[in-house]
């Protein structure tokens, strides 16, 4: 049947009539039709797509559920990361996170947008020329999971912007959660069909995120609320936050109704009370609230730390708590040789997740307390997070309650156990001959963000370290097919898949390196670091406290550790027979001894054709270079790839040097082929 001027009319209009009534019902939360009109209205569409399939496109309102259930997720890298928040809990930790924006800033008086932190998942939403073209999920803030199948079914994410304003490139960033009458509605749903019940909204939008068939998802009662911004490109966005979430209600993005602009800690507090006093009537889970300096060349000013914006902090709600009874204390050890007292509990359930364990952190902590094995405590999860004893109903103590001692030997291996003047913890002296601290060092090593063995999971190392397969990291690149085939529950192809994840660790970085070793106080920001600043293992190595201290960030305690673990001769032996199974990284000479581009602060934007951003990145660091992800009036230079977007604009407006790429290559003075 042939397509008439007339259809495609007809097609197009019904196609904007179903967005505007999506938008005033998903997005403004104010329907303009009765569903029952809407329901006519969109058969209508499916009947005309059906007979024009040339009329289906990829953002069609009809087109919100895959076909095909996937294997796995992709992998997807954030080309701006996700970074997380400090997190402050008390009005005095607002009022200090305050002064130090008005220290750096100057002014008198900051504004804020104070928001609701949702609980549930953060994901990313990458829209070009308005059409949604992907959807990832935080992952470990520079890289995610590719789940853009699945949100595409969550109608409250616009599959094409609205409006002709926004930019060209426009990376979103929000909060998938489930609110509480769907989640109801779910469970109700479960337990008629005898399947899993869900233990709160947030572990039911994670499990129905990431089905493998969105089919599942399509039938999860999933919302969105958009909050921030990644990437932009080809376009500008309003020089505020607040003004910015309004630009994004014009643009069919959800927003939450609750955002405000307060003026200073105390407009924060008020806020924070504010919200509190309303968190239970609520239609979605909060576990506290977030504040954001407001104007964005603030925030370029303010910049980032490590891992988190100077220029937001989330204020925690005080962790639900219930009482149960204290069954035992036991003893766990850690990677480091530490030894943790837990409490194993009578199960209870803490906002909504039934706890067994709860930290007990030290010797010193119990004390404190006086917690006794037979105890009715009051147990919180800590931040929503870590289960914890938080104090003891002493007047519930039965006669035959029992006090806890630190056990004077370790309880894995049996040898002493040490607590070192002015520490808090007892720690094993045994090292890696230590089971435990084998284990756990194993599972660091392998870790996502260390060596990255995938399928390297806690209960296969378990299973090794008892069978006696490996004793140390480096009998992990000697592992066999025979041996891992003969293991419990470990198939010939998973054995295959093990062994390839192995070689491919080999080839890593010296940064990735020194982490995953799991030095004592060296996490993934001193790693980079050492490496950055030191160049080679060697030099790591070779250097004495004084010189360790050289390297930015480096105190007397941190270097302390560095030295005391490799003058001892296993861990030596270890690293040796590490690098004689083959694991390199790419050579880098150590930046304190030559620095040109030191104090200079670089911004990259648009795409780089002789190397990728990440090459680019790396060389000036080792230049001594700071990359930024801002264009900010401390910004030295802005290097412009092809399709260079607003910080392009922003860096001109500013009188700030602009590089092109063949400037960039002479003035750092390295070419593609090195680098």
């Amino acid at each position: 049947m042939a397509k008439t001027e007339s259809v495609v009319a007809n097609a197009t209009a019904l196609r904007k009539q179903i967005e505007h009534h999506n938008y005033r019902y998903y997005v403004l939360d104010d329907p303009e039709v009765p569903d029952a009109e809407y329901d006519r209205l969109m058969q209508q569409f499916q009947a005309l797509e059906a007979l024009y399939p040339e009329l289906v496109t990829w953002d069609s309102p009809t087109q919100r559920v895959g076909g095909t259930p996937l294997s796995e997720f992709a992998e997807v890298p954030h080309a701006v990361p996700m970074l997380s928040l400090n997190n402050a809990f008390a009005e005095a930790d607002i009022t200090a996170f305050d002064q130090r924006v008005r220290n750096i800033l100057g002014d008198a008086e900051v504004e804020y947008a104070a928001e609701p932190k949702l609980d549930g998942l953060a994901i990313s939403l990458l829209y070009e020329n308005g059409v949604l073209i992907r959807a990832a999920t935080r992952g470990d803030g520079l890289r995610g999971e590719d789940v853009t199948q699945n949100v595409r079914t969550i109608h409250s994410v616009p599959l094409h912007l609205q409006g002709d304003d926004y930019p060209s490139t426009l990376e979103v960033r929000g909060e998938v959660f489930m609110p509480r009458a769907g989640f109801q509605r779910l469970n109700q749903s479960q337990e008629k069909k005898g399947e899993k019940i869900f233990a709160n909204p947030r572990n039911a939008a994670a499990g129905s995120l990431r089905q493998l068939d969105a089919r599942i998802t399509a039938e999860r009662p999933l919302e969105i609320f958009c909050y921030g911004v990644g990437l932009v490109q080809g376009g500008t966005i309003p020089p505020s936050h607040f003004d910015m979430l309004q630009a994004f209600r014009r643009w069919g993005l959800r927003v939450c109704v609750e955002i405000k602009l307060v003026l200073g800690a105390h407009g924060c507090l008020d806020y924070y009370r504010e919200i509190g006093a309303k968190r239970s009537s609520l239609p979605f889970d909060i576990d506290g609230v977030v504040y954001k300096v407001n104007a964005s060349s603030a925030q370029a000013e303010l910049g980032f730390v490590a891992k988190a914006p100077r220029w937001a902090v989330a204020h925690k709600f005080p962790a639900e708590e219930e009482m149960t009874r204290v069954l035992d204390i036991e003893v766990q050890v850690g990677r480091t040789g530490a030894l943790t007292p837990v409490a194993r509990l009578e199960p209870v359930k803490v906002g909504g997740v039934v706890v067994t364990n709860a930290t007990l952190h030290n010797q010193d902590e119990i004390e404190r307390k006086d917690v006794r094995i037979g105890d009715t405590v009051v147990v919180r999860r800590a931040g929503d997070v870590i289960p914890e004893v938080a104090r003891v109903v002493t007047t519930l103590r039965p006669d035959d309650a029992r006090v806890f001692v630190m056990p004077t030997l370790c309880p894995v291996c049996g040898s002493q156990v040490v607590r070192a003047d002015g520490e808090s913890v007892a720690r094993c002296t045994a090292g890696l001959i230590c089971p435990a601290q084998r284990k756990e060092g194993m599972k660091h090593f392998a870790g996502r963000r260390a060596m990255d063995i995938d399928g390297l999971g806690d209960k296969l190392i378990d299973q090794l370290v008892d069978a006696k397969l490996v004793h140390d990291l480096g009998d992990l690149y000697s592992l066999q097919f025979p041996a891992l085939v003969a293991l419990e529950r470990m198939g010939e192809k998973s054995a295959q898949n093990l062994l390839a994840a192995i070689e491919k660790s080999k080839s890593t970085t010296l940064a990735r390196f020194l982490f995953a070793l799991g030095i004592r106080e060296v996490g993934e920001a001193t790693a980079q670091v050492l490496a950055r600043h030191f160049g080679t293992l060697q030099a790591v190595e070779q250097a004495n406290i004084e010189q360790l201290q050289t390297a930015p960030d480096i105190g007397p305690v941190v270097a302390a550790h560095i030295v005391n673990f490799f003058s001892q001769a296993h861990n030596r032996n270890v690293i040796e027979k590490l690098i004689a199974a083959g694991i390199t990284w790419p050579h880098a000479e150590a930046r304190s001894h030559a620095q040109p581009l030191a104090g200079q602060t670089f911004v990259l934007t648009g795409t780089l054709t002789t190397f990728s951003r990440d090459d680019a990145k790396a060389a000036l660091e080792s230049l001594g270079a700071k990359v930024s992800g801002s264009v900010s009036s401390k910004t030295s230079y802005v290097v412009v790839g092809t399709d260079a977007g607003s910080k392009l604009e922003k860096a001109q407006a500013l009188g700030i040097k602009i590089l092109t790429e063949p400037d960039f290559l002479q003035l750092a003075g390295v070419k593609s082929s090195n680098i």
